[in-house]
């Protein structure tokens, strides 16, 4: 009888502290809050209730604090499409996409220790036509507090993406969707087929995956000696000029082979090589040509976030002998990216950097005092490159709209210390490798062309008109 007693007494303990949580979140929810506090976005246009903020990833702390009109931190990746882009109908798919991607319904807040996203609810930027340089600084009170914009020029769509978002892999997902929204309100049989939905293959995963994956005890991996700088004439504030390169996969392949490289290790190598022929004159510098790698993290530790994730390495040349041959670049620049490039070194090096943010006491410093400790970071750790070159990979269709896209390329904006960069990135075929440069001239460019011709590669160039 006893023992009936506490158990109906333990019974009604648990069904009134069900109650109190019950009418706890009713109340929190009517406050505009989820269960955990955070707050809830409550529009119209949601299909449900969703955190009203979010926190910026590791690395994406870095972005808001050095960007700016002179380094803005945006990435542009393009569809080149097989007929002439029409702006309403552009406009009309961004607004169809846009709510469906809460990684760019975003507009970014100020907090007492950190920086914030919170969700933004506005109607999308307005889609224009293309009249200015590329990678220009993304104003977000004049852009309807949105951190990306979207343009078109004749055939081309145009992606332009604030870093603090995301990286390259993010800025494809949403590429690809509005490229697939457009060709289905262009062409109504593809818009019967699929409707208005994301294709299955498209993630929307916020996860921090570095919070994730990182280890307490990592020590620092980054190199901090100051590179080799290329300097000359300089264009016009608001100019960039591009130089987009576009060679067959399959013959790359084949001189890759040849010569025992990944067609990355070919590319950065022969960019190297380009840099140390056409700066050093094959010349003895004291400081080394560092190009800066990003690594995509997602394939090493089984990630689909569509949040930053990547990692720079170096891929390092030592200029110590005069009038180094082109396989010895090569062969250092490999063996370099190849003694970098494995998952427990990736781990090490955004390890370091999670660990510190991490720190209790770091936590609790004020914004403008660590806006001030990233900044010194980051001019130190930016100084280190010579430049950067970027792989955003393949970037693959669903078949039935393959026939109305002919090319995507992306580039990047400059930074501290790098006033020339590249970016690779294929379609079906093709590979284009795109130079994005603030300098007048255009040498190492053109001698990185002329050693894939040399190597046996079929070499076409486009350029915005800046270099002729």
């Amino acid at each position: 009888m006893l023992q009936y007693f506490h158990m109906k007494k333990a019974e009604k303990q648990k069904d009134q502290k069900q109650k109190d949580q019950k009418r706890k979140d009713q109340k929190q929810q009517k406050q505009g809050r989820s269960a955990d506090g955070a707050r809830l976005f409550r529009g119209p246009h949601r299909r449900e209730q969703i955190p009203r903020w979010d926190k910026l990833d590791n690395t994406a702390h870095l972005f808001p604090v050095i960007a700016g009109e002179s380094m803005t931190n945006t990435y542009r990746i393009a569809a080149e499409l097989t007929e002439e882009v029409d702006g309403g109908i552009l406009q009309e798919a961004l607004d169809i996409v846009l709510p469906k991607f809460d990684l760019f319904n975003v507009r970014m807040r100020t907090g007492v220790f950190w920086y914030y996203f919170e969700e933004n609810g506005k109607k999308a930027p307005t889609v224009k036509e293309e009249h200015a340089y590329p990678c220009r600084y993304i104003l977000s009170n004049k852009n309807q507090g949105y951190l990306f914009r979207v343009s078109y020029y004749k055939r081309r769509i145009n992606l332009e993406v604030f870093h603090v978002l995301t990286d390259g892999m993010g800025g494809i997902n949403f590429l690809k969707e509005l490229t697939y929204q457009y060709l289905r309100l262009v062409h109504p049989k593809l818009r019967e087929k699929d409707g208005d939905a994301l294709s299955a293959e498209t993630s929307l995963n916020r996860e921090d995956s570095f919070l994730r994956n990182y280890r307490r005890s990592a020590r620092r991996g980054y190199k901090s000696a100051k590179a080799y700088e290329i300097t000359g004439e300089r264009l016009d504030q608001d100019e960039l000029g591009v130089l987009h390169g576009f060679v067959s996969i399959a013959e790359l392949k084949k001189v890759c082979r040849q010569r025992d490289l990944s067609i990355n290790e070919y590319l950065v190598a022969t960019y190297v090589w380009s840099i140390y022929k056409e700066c050093l004159h094959g010349m003895i510098s004291e400081r080394a040509i560092r190009a800066a790698v990003p690594v995509n993290l997602r394939p090493f530790f089984d990630s689909v976030t569509t949040k930053n994730f990547f990692v720079m390495v170096s891929a390092e040349l030592v200029p110590d002998e005069e009038n180094m041959s082109y396989e010895t670049v090569v062969a250092r620049v490999r063996d370099s990216l190849r003694a970098q490039i494995n998952k427990e070194h990736l781990e090490e090096l955004f390890s370091y950097n999670v660990s510190n943010q991490q720190n209790l006491f770091a936590r609790a410093v004020p914004l403008f005092l660590k806006n001030i400790a990233i900044r010194l970071v980051y001019t130190r750790s930016a100084l280190a490159n010579t430049t950067t070159m970027t792989n955003i990979g393949n970037v693959k269709l669903l078949p039935e709209y393959e026939p109305y896209v002919h090319m995507f390329h992306a580039f990047l904006a400059m930074s501290k210390g790098q006033l020339l960069k590249a970016t690779v990135c294929s379609y079906k075929d093709t590979l284009a490798v795109t130079f994005s440069s603030r300098l007048a001239g255009a040498h190492v460019q053109r001698a990185f062309f002329r050693q894939l011709a040399a190597d046996g590669l079929t070499v076409t160039i486009e350029s915005n008109g800046v270099y002729v």
